[in-house]
């Protein structure tokens, strides 16, 4: 089975929402920039990413802040977001079980997916680290989606673009093939990806089936 992380492997939405969380930290009296989030929180949950930031500057967000940022989100998601180049084609010649595994909550990975025409491609098959007790980089989130997928974790290849995901992976027993496509990739990704115990790394979606034929030994 192939398992799929969301932002910044299936669709192109990182810098996008590293930007909406810097301004609505900005609004609340919290200066953070997009950089800062990209750097301390990539492909971490949302609520983990809250919980750091109350915890490092001694406050506490407003009650709704969580609700507003996932709404200024999914606002930005409809307008702007737009699939990863060549993904679709990817996934109309990749055979086999998938689904998606993401740290978003579930209702931004259906609007991310469909706002991209990719929610075809997987549904119902999307699962959510709020529904595990710990996010990336703990396993809990694709073992569970293994378990629910039927699947043996050993079985199972994750594409993630983030260490946080990729050491997610390698916690579960899966192997993992790092993404470096998205646009909010940097020179030292693939780097970091492979340090956190990727596989071998993806830049091209047009790859992903040969990648994982090879991965496989087929």
């Amino acid at each position: 089975m192939i398992i799929f992380d969301c932002n910044g492997v299936l669709v192109d939405s990182e810098p996008i929402a590293a930007t909406v969380a810097a301004q609505e930290f900005v609004r609340a009296g919290v200066p953070i920039t997009p950089e800062i989030i990209a750097r301390y929180f990539f492909g971490r949950r949302p609520a983990d990413m809250l919980a750091a930031v109350e915890a490092a500057t001694h406050r506490k967000l407003p009650d709704d802040f969580a609700a507003s940022l996932s709404q200024a989100i999914l606002d930005r998601f409809r307008d702007e977001l737009r699939p990863m180049p060549h993904m679709a084609y990817a996934l109309t010649w990749l055979r086999g079980p998938k689904c998606v595994a993401s740290s978003s909550p579930i209702d931004r990975i259906r609007a991310s997916l469909e706002t991209t025409d990719l929610a075809r491609f997987f549904e119902p098959n999307l699962f959510s680290a709020s529904d595990v007790p710990n996010g990336k980089p703990a396993p809990d989130l694709l073992i569970y989606a293994a378990r629910r997928m039927k699947v043996d974790p050993a079985d199972c290849i994750v594409i993630e673009d983030s260490p946080a995901g990729v050491s997610a992976a390698v916690n579960a027993g899966m192997r993992a093939i790092g993404f470096v496509g998205g646009s909010h990739s940097g020179a030292d990704l693939g780097r970091m990806l492979l340090a956190s115990g990727a596989s071998t790394i993806l830049a091209d979606m047009r790859q992903l089936k040969s990648t994982v034929l090879s991965l496989r030994g087929w």
